[in-house]
């Protein structure tokens, strides 16, 4: 993120003296706060002025000028004394001796917390920029959840120095300008305050692509002139449509800002002349049953574009953003798109949870908005403590900033919003971690439906779970929301780590066994003496380490029994017994995919760093790589109770004739197995090679799965693949 003191003014602008600045400042903040007010603000400005004393910024101006000019972007959004005063001595903290406990002193808890809410860790040193960045995103993140003002501080902040941008090398205009986009103005829309988004976006657009800027300006620019007539001639007959009804109404011309523009002409692979809303008009009435009456007159004097009517009045958007809008067919074929809100929804639009500050009477409805922004960052929070470090939390965060979204329904009505192309999980996470966690499958509008499919704008989904179920690995391929990911994430890791301790304690008495010991028989000393060669700090540490194959057992079985035994030296009595496998052990124990063994089948373990005991057919082909490494057997078999259903693949030749694969899977079905995948093989005239992978519990299930398919006329041979 950078530092303020590295921003500079745009060349040609005309250094003006701080004290002017500051009185401009005092000036305006006359007219919504009181003198006693205005003059703890201008205190606050000696202070800072006296704390960056000598400091400058690289344009030569003194330092103070951009914390003053920070104060005022928040100033025109009336924000409170508190903000003002924080914004002015934002950065003394960071760039100056100055203590929090000092700001605390003389100016309050309020504004030294959101001082340091703003201000970066300076003290630490980080591997990388980007760790440092997301590592001081996410101290960030903490300040807000504590007062939403640090927030709207640092977007302050980030606007003036976009706003001085330009004479800065290229490569940190870069990078600035890209962190502003992907974050910053985002975060801003997703806080509904639509006018610094707007000026953040562009003015990134403008910073980063420089040239395609100037191109798609000059575009607009030509574009307005041809079509400022057209526009001209809507407006005035709507207005005269809308007297005629009755209807008091403000009717304006808008137009989609540039980087809005360049977003959706780069996603839709489209030229500028395809991109049709780059024009269009926002009508603003009084009450909220107006804005539907002004729908229908409009819809009588053009054709709206079926599939453009969106309502975000019943369904508001994330940040409380609330408006109709339609798509109108309109002279000459022109399409424009007509946003139709109250001017409480148009306040709430333009400022977010800012207008509760700026328009009074606004705060009834920005209340809506200021709790939703409260939600939001609730969920950050939740991220920020799953996610295994800061450069994991903002990719995730960047995920969860995406704008796109479809809204769908719980059972009981509620209304969930989540991102475009989202699925059953992420619904699942998105109404609790838990119901996310244990999910197997979904209702939606009342038909089953596996989880990964996609959902769809007003939809109704049930989600059905299980108390035994737990998080696949696999749908990381295709969730979308950050909350689903991180969560996912952390759920895996923590049954992962408990199931890898849990195997690992096994596979370690196990190996005792060889020693005549068991870990409740071992003194504390020779464990904390094991604990120090293996250069370990807990047994938990050490059998997870085993569970997860970064460990030998018989090795720690040596060290704990107090025998010896060096780590690469030989061991020729590594247990007293195979370990058994039950099936449940969870993502530590796997069965290898090339030979697919399932219990009653002869075995073989082998320890494989990271993934834990990898379980093998001993016909397997595979296995012939592992021969000359026989420090990573395992002596394995089947528990008497083993659980569970294995997939076991079969090669089926058959008769190339209709009907056959319906017998193949009916004749599965009444032995009650079940296809996990089929595909044809190959075919040579008559006969076809269907290869099928079953769902079994064990080798006489499968057995007799054989024998009955057999039996049908097509079927001419059955074998299994081991590899």
């Amino acid at each position: 993120m950078a530092s303020s003191g590295d921003v500079v003014v745009e060349p040609g602008a005309v250094s003006v003296d701080p004290a002017a600045r500051a009185a401009d400042l005092c000036t305006l903040l006359e007219s919504y706060l009181s003198p006693a007010q205005v003059h703890r603000v201008y205190e606050a400005y000696c202070f800072g002025a006296e704390a960056h004393e000598g400091q400058r910024r690289l344009s030569g101006e003194a330092y103070i000028t951009h914390p003053l000019a920070v104060a005022k972007v928040l100033a025109e959004m009336r924000l409170d004394t508190d903000s003002i005063i924080a914004a002015i001595l934002h950065d003394v903290i960071e760039d100056t001796p100055t203590a929090k406990a000092e700001l605390a002193e003389r100016f309050g808890e309020d504004v030294a917390t959101l001082v340091d809410g703003v201000s970066k860790l300076t003290q630490i040193d980080f591997k990388s920029k980007a760790e440092a960045q997301a590592e001081n995103f996410r101290k960030m993140v903490l300040a807000m959840s504590q007062d939403i003002r640090v927030i709207l501080i640092k977007l302050a902040d980030r606007l003036h120095n976009m706003r001085t941008i330009w004479v800065m090398p290229p490569h940190k205009r870069w990078r600035i300008a890209r962190e502003t986009l992907e974050i910053y103005a985002p975060i801003a829309q997703r806080l509904g305050i639509n006018t610094l988004r707007v000026e953040l976006d562009d003015l990134g657009f403008a910073a980063l692509y420089p040239m395609r800027y100037r191109v798609l300006k000059e575009k607009v620019r030509r574009q307005r002139g041809n079509r400022r007539e057209i526009i001209s001639k809507v407006r005035h007959t709507l207005e005269e449509r809308l007297a005629e009804a009755g209807i008091e109404a403000h009717v304006v011309g808008r137009e989609k800002h540039l980087w809005s523009i360049y977003q959706k002409m780069r996603s839709k692979h489209a030229s500028f002349q395809d991109v049709f809303d780059v024009h269009g008009i926002r009508v603003i009435v009084d009450q909220v049953d107006t804005c539907y009456r002004v729908l229908g007159v409009l819809h009588q004097l053009y054709k709206p574009l079926p599939g453009r009517i969106k309502d975000y009045i019943a369904i508001p958007k994330a940040n409380g953003y609330q408006s109709l809008h339609t798509t109108l067919l309109g002279p000459r074929r022109i399409r424009i798109e007509v946003q139709i809100r109250t001017s409480e929804m148009d306040k709430v639009a333009e400022a977010g949870i800012a207008a509760h500050w700026l328009y009074k009477e606004a705060e009834q409805a920005t209340n809506v908005a200021q709790a939703r922004a409260r939600e939001w960052v609730r969920g950050l929070l939740e991220m920020q403590r799953n996610a295994g470090n800061s450069l994991e939390f903002i990719e995730n965060v960047k995920i969860d900033l995406l704008p796109d979204e479809i809204y769908v329904f719980t059972p009981s009505g509620e209304i969930m919003e989540l991102p475009r192309g989202a699925t059953v999980v992420d619904f699942a996470y998105a109404v609790h971690s838990d119901i996310g966690d244990a999910c197997i499958a979904a209702m939606v509008d009342h038909r089953l439906t596996p989880l990964r499919t996609p959902l769809e704008t007003g939809q109704t989904v049930e989600v059905i779970t299980a108390p035994v179920a737990r998080p696949n690995p696999a749908w990381l391929d295709f969730v979308v929301t950050a909350k689903a990911r991180t969560a996912i994430r952390h759920s895996l890791k923590r049954l992962r780590g408990a199931e890898a301790v849990s195997l690992g304690r096994r596979l370690v008495e196990q190996a005792l066994q060889a020693f005549e010991l068991t870990l409740e028989e071992l003194p504390q000393e020779r464990v904390d003496e094991a604990l120090v060669s293996l250069g370990s700090e807990s047994l938990d540490a050490v059998f997870e380490g085993v569970g997860l194959g970064e460990r030998m057992p018989w090795l720690v079985a040596q060290r704990l029994s107090g025998m010896g035994g060096e780590q690469g030296e030989a061991v020729t009595d590594r247990a007293a017994g195979p370990l058994t496998v039950r099936g449940t052990e969870g993502a530590v124990v796997t069965f290898a995919r090339c030979c697919r063994p399932i219990p009653g089948d002869p075995i073989v373990g082998f320890a494989s760093a990271g993934r834990g005991v990898v379980i093998h057919h001993r016909d397997c082909h595979n296995i012939r790589d592992y021969r000359n490494h026989p420090e990573k057997w395992l002596d394995v078999q089947w528990d008497e109770a083993v659980a569970g259903e294995f997939p076991v693949t079969l090669a089926v030749d058959v008769v190339n004739k209709r009907g056959v694969l319906a017998g193949v899977a009916a004749t599965v079905s009444e032995l009650d197995s079940n296809i996990e995948a089929v595909d044809q093989e190959e075919k040579e005239g008559m006969i076809a090679t269907i290869r099928v992978t079953l769902a079994v519990r064990d080798r006489v299930h499968l057995a007799r799965i054989m024998r009955r398919l057999r039996r049908l006329n097509a079927v001419l041979r059955i074998v299994r693949r081991k590899g």
